[in-house]
């Protein structure tokens, strides 16, 4: 049977990550299951986690006033999700719906936190890993709304 540490130090976010660290991390997950259609946070929720999706898809959205939701950015296997729960006021900042059957091990944000704040070094390992990633959201995202609304000349 495969334990959440053995899942984790897979993942590209966590590879490479030092095993006490690792075991401090681990001490905040646990599995999730998301339905098709389920919704896994919505804009201005509380973030107090973020995800590492195993098997899915899950669709990020946000919502212009009075028009219809527009998908910026899709998150599949080997992804992460989420980065509002390191940064205050700890909100989301869009909704994001599981397209499918969508598997996941959740982080709990206030505990990663917590041990960020008593381990200077960890935290910053975490950051260093999330600014990357938060890039490339940032990246496909841009290029999506390109798509969306037509490149200006």
């Amino acid at each position: 049977m495969k334990t959440l540490e053995s899942v984790l130090i897979k993942h590209p976010f966590f590879e490479n990550l030092d095993k006490p660290y690792l075991e401090l991390v681990t001490g905040c997950a646990k599995n999730v299951k998301f339905e098709a259609g389920q919704f896994i946070c919505q804009h201005d929720d509380e973030a107090n986690q973020f995800y590492i999706i195993r098997h899915g898809k899950v669709a990020l959205e946000i919502c212009p006033p009075g028009k219809a939701p527009v998908t910026v950015q899709t998150v599949s296997e080997g992804e992460i999700l989420g980065w509002a729960w390191l940064v205050p006021p700890y909100r989301w900042h869009l909704d994001a719906h599981a397209i499918e059957l969508t598997r996941a091990i959740a982080l709990d944000g206030q505990c990663l936190r917590k041990k960020c704040e008593e381990d200077k070094n960890l935290g910053y390992e975490l950051l260093k890993r999330l600014l990357p990633a938060i890039g490339r959201s940032m990246e496909a995202t841009r290029l999506q709304l390109l798509d969306i609304y037509g490149a200006r000349d």
